[in-house]
């Protein structure tokens, strides 16, 4: 997040700077605005060019796609504007060079001025713009799928639910609870040193009426010997 704003910033001021290079002398004394963009590729002259019509329009274009790519948080189009500033401005220094035998930079304004400056440094700071920029995440690329729950069970594997394999609760063939079950059952009359404890009578469970818990039966007596 914090490296797509930063990136953001730089790649507005490199559009605001390549914007503004027109309006600047750039060889001469003569402004950017007064080149025409067709100069550029048929030889530059001395005709006066609109400014709509100047290497205005193509620094604009550029300014646009920065901020396309800004909203896109697209670091291809960022990158795209920049050449496209830098492309156009050497494209210009190679045609003034032609048509005046060299290129000089002198402190007199009779060679390259600042409006070149303004135009290399805003396409250099449209691509480290696009450089410091993270781009689009790929969460944000990525469709998040819906969670779907687990199906329900087949009728003949009811006991293996979760889908753990582990053993879950069994069926239940009566619509009332299970009963719960008393851990202690009495003295055992079997047993001969319980045997004399009274015994409590049988009384039948309240809890479920319909279905009263079933006692195992008493084991079998030991063999006479």
């Amino acid at each position: 997040m914090i490296r797509n704003v930063l990136g953001s910033l730089v790649a507005l001021a490199g559009a605001a700077s390549a914007v503004l290079s027109p309006f600047r002398d750039w060889y001469a004394g003569r402004a950017g605005q007064d080149y025409r963009v067709e100069d550029l590729f048929g030889g530059i002259t001395a005709a006066e060019s609109g400014v709509l019509v100047s290497m205005l329009l193509p620094f604009l274009a550029a300014a646009l796609l920065v901020i396309v790519g800004v909203v896109l948080r697209s670091r291809l189009v960022v990158a795209l504007a920049g050449l496209v500033v830098l492309g156009f401005t050497i494209l210009w220094m190679v045609r003034q060079g032609q048509a005046a035998g060299s290129l000089v930079v002198a402190g007199d304004g009779s060679g390259l001025q600042v409006g070149v400056v303004n135009a290399l440094a805003g396409g250099l700071l449209m691509l480290i713009g696009a450089l410091l920029m993270s781009g689009r995440g790929r969460r944000g690329r990525r469709e998040r799928r819906p969670v779907e729950p687990y199906a329900a069970p087949a009728a003949d594997q009811v006991d293996t639910w979760p889908p753990t394999q582990e053993p879950g609760m069994s069926v239940q063939t009566s619509p009332w609870p299970e009963p719960e079950v008393d851990p202690y059952t009495g003295p055992d009359p079997h047993d001969p040193r319980t045997r004399s404890y009274p015994q409590a009578p049988p009384e039948a469970d309240p809890r479920d009426p319909v279905h009263p818990p079933h006692r195992p039966p008493p084991p079998p007596p030991p063999p006479q010997g």
